[in-house]
């Protein structure tokens, strides 16, 4: 399987690679708009609400998991088949692409981010609407080895929260319905897996950077976020320091606090819950 991140020179020395832009935004700016206007040359669009979630609920969060025939229809109509090489992009340091990467790495299909994003492709950009010949991608099922359920959040020896310290320590919560952490859990904010260039820090840092949070086996590790998307970027970033991988807890931050688990709150991780022999936490 080829390194989860890759820069522009490695992209240039694989021509066959699809390029895929998976710019999305929080604060209702049309990310469709921002591609036609200006990708890197083939990319093509992907749209998280449409091929990389299924529809929000309380019961699952903001971005469950689609089934997996909706994103092989999703893939097939982006042009990727099963034997196809990705490189996903996005202009935030891949925060958003990393879901699409993280999807297909775990399916074990060649995937990667595009190091520096948007920004680190010195080229001349596209523009206007690509239209790819379908893929042949088959549809797969999710292995549930890398993926962590509510319960694993609540138990895990290492849960890793990605989100910014603030949300982290419930001062502020703009997107879901209370504020706070999963108690027990570190904040390992995505951000700072990047240089203020917005491109990955060197394995050597990001070594540096997990074992300050106790993390020296990913295979250890629950990542979660608001709805399971920027944890992917942990888990790449893992994976990048020759960690190993890790698993996604999907629901994350918006389907844990659409419940009545306890929540904590402050720069502290807070005293795990108390699981009762039913698997509800007290």
């Amino acid at each position: 399987m080829i390194p989860p991140v890759v820069d522009a020179a490695w992209l240039v020395e694989v021509p066959d690679a699809v390029v895929a832009d998976v710019r999305h935004y929080l604060d209702g700016r049309d990310a469709r708009a921002d591609y036609l206007t200006g990708h890197l040359p083939g990319a093509v669009f992907v749209e998280m609400d449409r091929w990389l979630a299924a529809p929000a609920t309380p019961e699952s969060g903001r971005h469950p998991l689609p089934t997996p025939e909706v994103f092989a229809e999703g893939m097939r109509a982006c042009g990727i088949a099963d034997d196809s090489v990705v490189v996903a992009y996005d202009d935030a340091g891949g925060a958003f692409a990393g879901r699409l990467v993280w999807m297909l790495r775990m399916l074990g299909q060649d995937a990667a981010l595009l190091d520096g994003g948007l920004t680190s492709w010195a080229g001349p950009l596209d523009e206007g609407n690509l239209q790819p010949t379908p893929g042949d991608f088959t549809p797969r099922p999710w292995p549930p080895t890398d993926l962590a359920t509510i319960e694993d959040a609540c138990t895990a020896e290492l849960v890793l929260d990605a989100r910014a310290p603030a949300r982290y320590r419930g001062e502020s919560e703009p997107l879901d319905p209370r504020a706070g952490h999963i108690p027990g859990a570190l904040n390992a904010f995505f951000g700072q897996n990047l240089t203020p260039e917005q491109a990955f820090r060197s394995p050597d840092e990001l070594r540096e950077r997990f074992a300050e949070l106790g993390v020296t086996d990913a295979s250890q590790v629950v990542a979660y976020c608001g709805s399971g998307v920027t944890a992917c970027h942990n888990l790449i970033a893992m994976e990048h320091a020759g960690l190993g991988r890790g698993r996604l807890y999907v629901g994350s931050w918006s389907q844990y606090a659409a419940t009545e688990r306890p929540a904590a709150t402050g720069p502290e991780p807070g005293s795990r819950p108390v699981i009762d022999p039913h698997g509800v936490a007290h």
